[in-house]
């Protein structure tokens, strides 16, 4: 089987079960931007090595969330909602949970915003956190005009917090230190102990 099909050259896609739509339309746009969280998430996956390598447990975990994503975007990608093959469930966002707790444990209680970076693989977790933060929104979006599974929206909210979480463990267990925000200045605001960190949640916005 060749990679090339030449039936999209019309700008026109397949989804599961035959239905060809305009590649420019929202369900393209939501499990496209779900592919793109995935292979963000696999460039941090490969990376580090040696003493810095990405710890086993974390590691695990990224490996999992790559398959999971996987079943998101084929989620996404079926309009037949009777189908219930390859479906994001509950269960799998109250295991998202779990490991969150599991993880946060380890932490110290935030207490400023930080900046997205610290260490390498941290910040490449925040890239990742922030493409699903833009999958959920392109989900939502969609939802508001077909109908989708709703347990998308909900893993994918939880999977960003996750992965803000999975970064200051990095961060912490590497060495890194975070960066925090501090308004009104000229953003030099240098390393601060890997233990001073950010907002409670990655849907905490500052005001302005």
């Amino acid at each position: 089987m060749k990679i090339y099909t030449r039936t999209g050259d019309d700008g026109n896609t397949g989804l599961q079960g035959g239905l060809r739509i305009s590649k420019a339309h929202a369900r393209i746009a939501a499990y496209g931007a779900v592919d793109e969280a995935n292979a963000a998430l696999g460039v941090t996956a490969s990376g580090g090595s040696g003493a810095r390598a990405i710890p086993d447990d974390v590691s695990s975990v990224l490996a999992r969330l790559q398959n999971e994503l996987f079943v998101v975007g084929a989620d996404l990608s079926n309009p037949n909602l009777a189908d219930l093959r390859n479906r994001v469930t509950p269960g799998m966002t109250n295991s998202l949970e779990n490991v969150i707790d599991r993880f946060e444990s380890e932490l110290p209680p935030l207490s400023s915003f930080i900046l997205p970076g610290g260490g390498l693989d941290a910040a490449r977790l925040h890239h990742v956190r922030t493409v699903v933060r833009r999958a959920e929104s392109l989900a939502v979006r969609l939802s508001e005009t077909e109908e989708i599974n709703l347990h998308c929206i909900t893993y994918l909210n939880r999977l960003s917090d996750l992965l803000f979480v999975l970064a200051r463990v990095l961060n912490r267990r590497l060495g890194h230190g975070e960066i925090p925000w501090r308004p009104g200045n000229d953003g030099a605001a240098g390393d601060v102990d890997a233990g001073a960190s950010a907002v409670r949640t990655t849907e905490d916005v500052p005001e302005a």
